[in-house]
């Protein structure tokens, strides 16, 4: 899913509100997570994951979930991804 300059600026401005609904520690990325975030993404669309270590290849694991869950990589901040699917059933 490839989003415009301006969704993403859109993305991020509502992300900058939400609480992180999920947190990548010292297993990393594992189906568990993957299974939670897919569910966090079907019912919010927009969702924020934060990395409790790798600080080196963050971008790689974001890049990696989004993939694996089918959403958009909106941005990564520090250390909190933002991802981003569409769900046409939620109301934005």
């Amino acid at each position: 899913m490839e989003l415009t300059s301006k969704r993403r600026a859109e993305l991020k401005a509502k992300a900058h509100e939400l609480d992180p609904v999920a947190h990548i520690g010292k297993f990393g990325v594992t189906p568990e997570s993957l299974a939670n975030i897919d569910k966090a993404l079907t019912d919010h669309q927009l969702i924020k994951v934060k990395f409790m270590g790798f600080k080196e290849t963050r971008r790689e694991l974001s890049e990696e979930i989004a993939g694996a869950t089918g959403s958009a990589l909106v941005d990564v901040i520090g250390n909190v991804a933002i991802l981003y699917r569409e769900n046409p059933e939620v109301s934005s």
